[in-house]
């Protein structure tokens, strides 16, 4: 339903005139009167955002920390909203960015009190944010821990059909079991090869409930830029399938952190083809019954997708790289080219399973996708293109990951290619206002762009000091740094690094630190932010995280954020001239800044960003020291 608009709207004048007047009085007077800061650099993106509605167009609005920048789209987005009568998006970088969005203290809540006006808004989170009722039940069934019964008691009594359809209301987000650590919420919630429109439960289901609840947005629709992106690469199947998008039509996107979306495109654009899913499937049609070429065809395919992982394992590296290169032997393709062709056959033949109702209408419809799913990646890795694969290990699952190098045509095709209005907002969207790199990786051709610094006196407020140790000795000058109990931010390069730190501190040493992971991210953010805890611990908060004020006072910054030698970086770097200027330094630059941003996000902050170099790195330093807008102190510390 449309909305009433914040603003009347006359013949004399256009709606993008009223909406410039509106933006300008809220700005320098309404939100100034209520407490708000007023601030140029805030006013003059929300006015590049009028212009870029207006012309239909993408605009790069590169706003330095404390700028105002979140204040300064929801204006422009909600009023948009509210005159095209489709609710604007905003697409975050994950899914704890979108809880602090909308959290009780965040700018869509204060923008709604201080204006007196209430702002529909609603959450699409990613389909793996939400519990899988089947992938429940069976958790239960296997497992002898208490966790999932716990949840199974505690799901609302419609779910089993024990109360009206009128009391349906949406549950089961990831953000609802806080205390449940990463690895057990990953036994019970939504996974891709469960059939959602096959499922006899769908109308109950959490996920479907949610689906319904956010279409109906008036005004803001918030998800995660993976969500997005998997909407964008699987709207028209989807159509074709007779089923709805996974979002609504919308009147135009935010990409808030868009610096990030390119990966996120590609992560959508992936194929995942396990060791243990497969035969997990197979075994689970064997019923009785089923008849002997359908059965030889299951064995045979077992057999021959064993092989092909146990080639696969010893012709993929075996360092400690999280993404593992894969040499493709003659071998290994031709086991490949083998399990395509029995699977090809397989599904024919369930064919005629399903017109004999000896297999279970959901499990066979699960297994036939998959199938499906499994044939098409297994093609791509066995022949000759341009995607980039690689294999991924965990203490249960190895997974062959098939990626495409680049998604430019594709986003230029199902993106950029529409008249809708895009704003991508960041800190860090050039390099020194170079937006070369963004724009090379997205594929935008036709833009605005902008670009202002930080309001914040950086030189009475924050102090950066880099020190450079000895080789091994980083992990014990950092539990030195945290010996005074400060609130502090500690930043990784990725998971791995993280956990190698933990592993060397004590059980007395890790007292008092939180590490992603081991808990719901909000909920640690959350206990982070009341100071129940003094050091938190990750490889994800580079971006997005708003504590202000003594919450947060330190931000050790452990790894430099170059990305990984990894097969997909790898890809990139072939294609480039020069790999380090163009792809490894501008990547750890950005990020960089991005991480540093985390300490000074109002007026009232104060820090130290602490940097740590390995001696290998000491030639990093001026090039970090660049970045910065104080003056860089430097230590040498053995």
């Amino acid at each position: 339903m449309k909305s009433k608009m914040p603003f009347s709207l006359s013949k004399e004048k256009s709606f993008y005139e009223s909406l410039n007047d509106w933006i300008g009085d809220t700005l320098y007077d309404d939100l100034t009167e209520k407490g708000f800061e007023c601030r140029d650099e805030q006013i003059y993106m929300a006015f590049q955002i009028e212009q870029a509605l207006k012309e239909k167009k993408v605009l790069l609005a590169e706003a330095g920390v404390g700028t105002g920048k979140t204040i300064a789209y929801l204006l422009p987005a909600i009023a948009y909203a509210r005159y095209t009568g489709k609710p604007a998006l905003i697409s975050c970088a994950d899914e704890t960015l979108i809880d602090q969005l909308v959290k009780e203290e965040g700018d869509i809540r204060k923008i709604s009190d201080a204006l007196q006006i209430d702002i529909d808004v609603r959450l699409a989170k990613a389909r793996d944010q939400y519990l899988c009722l089947k992938r429940l039940d069976e958790t239960v069934d296997a497992s002898l821990e208490e966790y999932a019964e716990n949840v199974q008691s505690g799901l609302p009594d419609f779910v089993r059909g024990n109360a009206s359809l009128q009391s349906i209301f949406p549950y089961g987000e990831r953000s609802d079991y806080p205390e449940m650590n990463d690895e057990q919420w990953k036994t019970i919630n939504y996974h891709p090869i469960q059939q959602c429109a096959a499922c006899d439960i769908r109308n109950r289901c959490g996920q479907t409930i949610h689906r319904n609840h956010y279409r109906e947005s008036a005004d803001l629709i918030i998800c995660s830029h993976d969500f997005y992106m998997e909407h964008i690469w699987t709207k028209e199947s989807r159509k074709r399938q007779g089923q709805l998008p996974l979002l609504p039509d919308v009147s135009m996107i935010v990409f808030d952190e868009g610096h990030l979306l390119e990966y996120s495109a590609q992560r959508a654009l992936t194929y995942e083809v396990q060791n243990n899913t497969l035969l997990n499937l197979l075994e689970r049609i064997m019923v009785d019954g089923l008849r002997e070429e359908t059965l030889q065809l299951m064995e045979q395919l077992i057999d021959v997708h064993e092989e092909f992982f146990r080639l696969l394992k010893s012709n993929s590296d075996t360092g400690g790289d999280e993404r593992k290169a894969i040499k493709k032997t003659d071998e290994l393709l031709a086991v490949g080219k083998e399990a395509v062709s029995i699977s090809t056959a397989l599904l024919e033949e369930f064919v005629f399973e399903g017109e004999l109702y000896i297999i279970p209408e959901y499990d066979l419809k699960m297994v036939e996708e998959y199938l499906e799913q499994y044939i098409f990646s297994m093609e791509l890795f066995v022949s000759e293109n341009d995607a980039v694969d690689w294999v991924e290990v965990s203490e249960e699952e190895m997974t062959l990951i098939i990626m495409p190098r680049l998604v430019t045509d594709i986003l230029k095709e199902k993106l950029f290619s529409s008249d809708m209005p895009i704003v991508f907002s960041s800190a860090t969207l050039s390099v020194g206002q170079d937006f070369t790199y963004i724009l090379d990786s997205l594929g935008i051709e036709d833009f605005l762009s902008f670009s202002v610094e930080s309001p914040f006196d950086y030189e009475e407020v924050m102090d950066v000091i880099v020190t450079t140790v000895d080789e091994g000795q980083k992990a014990r000058h950092a539990l030195e740094l945290l010996e005074d109990e400060q609130q502090t931010l500690l930043l990784f390069k990725s998971e791995q690094s993280m956990r190698q730190f933990q592993n060397e501190l004590s059980d007395e040493q890790k007292k008092g630190i939180a590490f992603e992971g081991d808990r719901e991210l909000s909920a640690i953010i959350r206990d982070f932010q009341q100071k129940d805890i003094s050091v938190l611990c990750s490889y994800h908060l580079w971006e997005g995280l708003d504590i202000p004020q003594d919450a947060l006072t330190r931000v050790v910054i452990y790894d430099l954020p170059f990305p990984p030698n990894d097969p997909l970086f790898d890809a990139r770097r072939k294609h480039s001239e020069n790999p380090f200027e163009e792809v490894d330094l501008p990547f750890m630059l950005l990020r960089l800044r991005q991480g540093a941003g985390r300490l000074i996000r109002t007026n009232e902050d104060s820090g130290v960003i602490h940097i740590l170099l390995e001696g290998h790195e000491q030639e990093m330093k001026d090039v970090i020291s660049g970045i910065f807008p104080v003056e860089v102190q430097s230590f040498v510390k053995k």
